[in-house]
């Protein structure tokens, strides 16, 4: 898990993992986590700032544990996108092959794969003698299908890397070890 060092208003360093602020605003003084919802641990109320941070990381490795990674998948269609089709769907593209005289077309999805490029996969619709507007529908199902099945995985593998590095940052600060349900 991506961790920073931080330099509290008293000059004490911290490593401070991801998903925890340091909040120092006028009387406020503590750690802010921010994963599933936000809660401040306050210096004042645990007995210092390490004790806050250690409490904030340990409330954090639950989080986890029992809550899906979040995503940074797009979930609604950009404000300049001129079709109503959904997020990740664009089309249809009509285009010539080579070597041949007829037209066909096709939806374009961007199916997303975590830590790695998406891939664009292409659904037939028809040719410019076979479009109708049930080929239409039917095609745009399918499209739906695989970007809600991509969507899935996606967040699956997500959640599958944040919960090991929480594992990682468990085992580096010598936490006991707690195998997360699946």
């Amino acid at each position: 898990m991506k961790t920073r060092d931080v330099v509290i208003h008293t000059g004490e360093r911290f490593e401070v993992p991801q998903g925890i602020q340091r909040i120092d605003h006028r009387s406020t003084h503590g750690w802010q986590l921010r994963y599933g919802g936000t809660k401040l641990y306050s210096d004042g109320s645990l007995g210092g700032a390490a004790a806050s941070l250690a409490a904030a990381r340990a409330e954090l490795l639950k989080r986890i544990a029992k809550l899906p990674a979040p995503s940074r998948l797009q979930r609604q269609p950009s404000g300049h996108k001129r079709s109503d089709l959904p997020v990740g769907i664009s089309g249809p593209v009509v285009r010539c092959r080579p070597g041949s005289q007829t037209m066909d077309s096709s939806l374009s999805v961007s199916l997303p794969r975590y830590g790695q490029t998406p891939l664009r996969r292409s659904v037939f619709i028809g040719t410019q003698n076979t479009y109708t507007p049930e080929r239409f529908l039917a095609a745009l199902a399918k499209a739906v299908t695989l970007r809600e099945q991509a969507e899935a995985a996606y967040q699956r593998a997500a959640t599958k890397a944040k919960r090991a590095e929480a594992q990682a940052l468990r085992e580096a600060a010598g936490a006991p070890q707690r195998r997360a349900k699946r």
